[in-house]
């Protein structure tokens, strides 16, 4: 297997700290020289124009939870899209919380036609952050259908042990692993590949299958929010029939496309586990004769119970 290639930064504007920290000096200095007020209300401009300067770091996981239905035969490009985030997410020190806007745009629409199946393609541009719209490329991980997301969150606990609160219950993760709230512990088998607080919220480091179509993602390997997937979600879970045929790791970077041999609806409330990737592919990435490359970006037909 050839040696991880070096991601890129993302090339929005990047507020390197050390510069940032010779203009708060020049600013102080500045200050002993001039009228303390103004010298006061410049540092607060470089400090609000600075708070999220730079876009989300290449890697980072965002769980969103749809507030569109998606209908590829009423859509049209340009067609706007939001969600929001289902649990927060910490950015650099940042936390975004819960209920973060997230929002994107139709590409391309079109129903069923003879032989050609439906198919909907669209991105993800732009979140919303501390009242700025931040914009991001992002690729596709996983998508659960809105009723997958409702039986992740219910207890799989037997009635006579539910507990008094939600914080006693046990929960079974898109992707089949099991959240124990009360050891506050993510299990894969016998294994602990997360943690998880009292209301559900899960963390955990992106695990990836060698044959997996999601070993090509960009996920940083940190520990990140995954809501209601495991930390090994990855393709299509319980939408019949529904093709991921282009997730965005690759040309065209951030475009996701989805096909369907029936009509191509999915509701509001559906889960998508985002990753933040670069805007182009970088310098030197896997080619198709490597290892990397032997799984393509789309899951052909992959759909999970």
């Amino acid at each position: 297997m050839p040696a991880p290639t070096k991601v890129p930064k993302s090339s929005g504007t990047v507020l390197k700290s050390r510069y940032f920290l010779r203009i708060l000096q020049a600013i102080w200095n500045i200050n002993c020289r001039m009228k303390r007020p103004l010298a006061l209300v410049v540092l607060a401009l470089l400090l609000e124009a600075g708070s999220f300067a730079q876009e989300l770091p290449v890697g980072t996981m965002l769980p969103v939870q749809l507030n569109t239905t998606l209908r590829a035969e009423k859509l049209k490009a340009g067609d706007r899209v939001s969600g929001k985030l289902a649990q927060y997410v910490d950015v650099n020190g940042i936390r975004l919380p819960r209920g973060t806007e997230v929002t994107g745009k139709v590409v391309q629409a079109a129903g069923i036609s003879g032989s050609s199946p439906a198919r909907l393609a669209l991105v993800f541009d732009g979140v919303r952050i501390q009242g700025r719209d931040v914009p991001i490329t992002t690729s596709l991980r996983a998508l659960a259908s809105m009723q997958a997301v409702y039986e992740a969150e219910l207890p799989t606990n037997d009635i006579t042990d539910f507990g008094s609160t939600i914080r006693d219950w046990n929960t079974t993760q898109i992707g089949g692993q099991a959240v124990y709230r009360g050891d506050g512990k993510v299990m894969d088998g016998a294994d602990v590949v997360g943690r998880a607080t009292m209301v559900g919220e899960v963390f955990g480091t992106p695990k990836t299958w060698p044959w997996s179509a999601c070993m090509r993602d960009r996920a940083s390997n940190t520990i990140q929010s995954f809501w209601v997937f495991s930390t090994d979600a990855c393709g299509v879970y319980g939408l019949e029939g529904l093709k991921l045929a282009h997730a965005g790791r690759t040309e065209p970077v951030g475009q996701i496309m989805l096909e369907a041999p029936r009509k191509l609806e999915i509701r509001g409330g559906s889960g998508w586990l985002l990753v933040v990737v670069g805007e182009k592919v970088p310098a030197g990435s896997a080619s198709k004769n490597s290892h990397e490359a032997v799984v393509s970006d789309s899951i052909e037909a992959q759909v999970q119970p």
